[in-house]
């Protein structure tokens, strides 16, 4: 099994900077693409941006400018950068991985707990 712990949220006004983490562990065998997703109050998880396990990156359009994701391979952690943050911002951050937990294991998406992000003056 594979464990994503995320840390970093918390509450910041409008134009802050927060920057999340989420590191990877347990039974790795390898780990493909990584991401994260949002979920606000009362609207359905969406994706934010992603990175693949050669440093590819697709962001959604209301994170393109302002949100940088990046990963460090050799520590099984991505890393989500916001800058200019604004209320609507405000959510559950959660990361997720593709990988397999073993040579013979299938590949399956993995997702931490999430962390919450406030954006309020």
């Amino acid at each position: 099994q594979v464990q994503l712990v995320e840390s970093g949220g918390g509450l910041v006004q409008p134009g802050g900077s927060l920057r999340l983490s989420c590191a990877a562990s347990g039974s790795i065998f390898s780990i493909y693409t990584m991401g994260w997703y949002r979920q606000a109050p009362g609207k359905q998880r969406e994706l934010v941006a992603f990175i693949t396990s050669g440093g590819s990156t697709n962001y959604k359009d209301s994170g393109k400018g302002r949100f940088t994701i990046s990963r460090d391979n050799a520590e099984n952690t991505v890393y989500l950068q916001m800058n200019s943050l604004k209320p609507e911002d405000t959510a559950i951050y959660y990361c997720n991985a593709d990988a397999k937990a073993s040579v013979v294991a299938p590949q399956y998406r993995y997702w931490g707990q999430g962390t919450q992000v406030t954006v309020s003056s």
